[in-house]
């Protein structure tokens, strides 16, 4: 089974995709993190490179030598469906998990690591592209858990044009606060319960606190043309940024940390508030129906363009702020917003208002036997990966219980299946 890669060259809206999972590497016994990325991607190239091809997947390094990513390798032509998707990803993590068996390592899933201390136990990648990451270092301090401790799924979606980038972005920025219903999975730092379902996203918005324009709220500001894009994300960026980095290092739109970036030197929108998930599956379930949800908005199954592109970030961040600690249990009262997707009540559980989006989406969604439809039932009738971790463990967990339960979430990710807190 292979992707059919899509031409990269005036791709349109929808017709193209690209993925990207995170994971860390950590001893099998202890589940310690082990920074060994650069001697993985070395035993398949042969010598200390940032990337290797793998045929539909390419391999590549992080900001920490943990983490490792696994991406598709060029835009995914997706006009058949997501199907294929899951087998292909599980297909290297199992062969990276063959490689660093030789290391004793493994593989480990979800988005942030349960005790790594972060203060001491970073490792920057001290190699291609070394001079980026001493950079963000000097002027952030890496050390902390939103540099050093976060892992991801990405997902990059197409334009061409302004009035394409303008409706995508339009769409995605109403997607964004209702991620962590889906995909908060990162309930513990430290060795303990933090008290939020999605403590990755709480460390990341805050990450560049010394140069706040760089994250922003989170959601991306209203614009709707590359030029307005340039003058009111990119131009005060780089203002901003230009005492802390004379030399300019850092000057370029990855830059940009909000939930949604907008990425010219390729022409799509990066999405990037989703924690990565126990096995490729769930991931690709909750990519799918984020894609599908995106599309039906853009193609004004909801709500118009213009009652759409007038939402105000600050309105739309409270509703995130409330699911990075709430998750799937999030009260959405904001009627105006939940209009935009259809819902005529006053108020609704995230989580509700999700299976509401994925019955309409999808015909008999409920009887549906598509692998990836049962994946998101899964997620809709035993909550977020976050929840069900806190199901499974005691208020106060010690490092026995930790080490068990993320034991079985790095098993589900070597069997390609979900963790249940049962």
């Amino acid at each position: 089974m292979t992707l059919q890669v899509a031409p990269k060259s005036r791709l349109h809206l929808f017709h193209a995709i690209g993925v990207e999972l995170e994971y860390m590497i950590v001893d099998c016994n202890t589940l310690d993190i082990r920074p060994i990325t650069d001697e993985l991607l070395k035993g398949v190239s042969g010598s200390y490179v940032s990337e290797v091809e793998r045929g539909d997947i390419a391999w590549s390094n992080e900001l920490v030598l943990h983490v490792v990513e696994l991406k598709t390798n060029g835009p995914a032509s997706i006009p058949s469906g997501f199907e294929p998707l899951p087998d292909i990803f599980q297909k290297h993590v199992d062969d990276i998990n063959r490689r660093l068996a030789a290391f004793d390592a493994r593989l480990m899933p979800t988005a942030m690591h349960p005790w790594m201390n972060p203060w001491k136990e970073m490792h920057l990648w001290p190699h291609e592209y070394n001079p980026i990451y001493e950079a963000y270092n000097r002027i952030f301090d890496c050390r902390g858990h939103g540099w050093a401790n976060l892992q991801s799924t990405h997902i990059n979606l197409p334009f061409s044009g302004d009035e394409e980038f303008g409706r995508l972005h339009a769409a995605i920025r109403l997607v964004l606060p209702l991620l962590p219903a889906l995909a908060a999975s990162s309930p513990i730092a430290d060795g303990a319960l933090t008290g939020l379902a999605d403590f990755r996203l709480e460390v990341y918005r805050n990450n560049a606190v010394r140069i706040p324009s760089i994250t922003g709220l989170m959601i991306p500001e209203r614009v709707y043309t590359r030029a307005d894009y340039d003058k009111e994300i990119f131009q005060r960026m780089y203002r901003d940024i230009t005492p802390f980095d004379p030399d300019k290092t850092l000057r370029d739109e990855w830059l940009n940390s909000r939930g949604a970036i907008a990425r010219f030197d390729r022409n799509a929108i990066e999405i990037r508030l989703l924690d990565i998930q126990e096995c490729p599956l769930a991931d690709l379930a909750i990519v799918n129906l984020v894609v599908d949800t995106v599309k039906a908005l853009v193609n004004g199954k909801w709500s118009t363009f213009e009652n759409q592109k007038v939402q105000d970030e600050k309105d739309l961040y409270p509703i995130l702020v409330n699911g990075i600690e709430n998750a799937e249990d999030t009260i959405i009262d904001n009627s105006s917003f939940l209009k935009l997707f259809g819902f005529d009540g006053d108020a609704v559980t995230a989580g509700g208002l999700w299976r509401q989006i994925a019955s309409e989406l999808y015909d008999n969604f409920e009887q549906s036997e598509s692998n990836l439809h049962r994946a998101l039932k899964v997620i809709f009738n035993e909550g977020s990966l976050s929840t069900r971790i806190k199901r499974r463990l005691s208020s106060t967990p010690d490092k026995k219980d930790l080490k068990q339960t993320y034991g079985q979430l790095c098993d589900c990710l070597s069997k390609g299946i979900q963790f249940s807190a049962e």
